[in-house]
């Protein structure tokens, strides 16, 4: 990633928690005062990166980890908004990436359960829970949206 790239990441990043929904291309570009086809080329450099994924068109942002652009089982509730996780991981890095405190509302995959979770001073109020991935790591990033 270059320094252009960077600045395309962070401007996206930042309309999305100032707004709470994905930017468009328009408006990011408005924003950096570039062309749709900068934004598109950054967007594209920066999905090849894992910096963010794109839609399968490359059209739109899927994932700005760790938020989910649109809703999931995972809703945070930090810094007097409500936000989407893509996986409980991502979920606790939202708190994580606001430096914030916030609350987790999801269920529990294994029995069903509704299950909160709070995050405060960087840490969870439950550390006996279990995080399990169904995928290795080591391939998280072969199809990210089913990992």
């Amino acid at each position: 990633m270059d320094a252009e790239d960077i600045a395309c990441r962070n401007a996206t990043y930042e309309r999305f928690v100032k707004t709470g929904k994905a930017p468009t291309v328009d408006e990011i570009a408005a924003s950096l005062s570039w062309t749709a086809d900068a934004v598109n080329a950054a967007w594209q450099r920066l999905h090849d990166a894992h910096a963010l994924v794109l839609t399968k068109d490359d059209r739109s942002i899927r994932m700005l980890n760790p938020f989910a652009t649109s809703p999931t089982p995972y809703k945070v509730t930090a810094a007097g908004r409500a936000w989407f996780g893509n996986c409980a991981w991502d979920a606790i890095g939202i708190c994580a990436a606001l430096h914030t405190d916030g609350r987790i509302d999801t269920v529990c995959r294994d029995c069903d359960q509704p299950l909160t979770i709070h995050v405060r001073q960087r840490g969870v109020d439950q550390p006996d829970l279990l995080f399990h991935c169904l995928v290795p790591a080591a391939h998280w990033w072969d199809d990210i949206v089913f990992t």
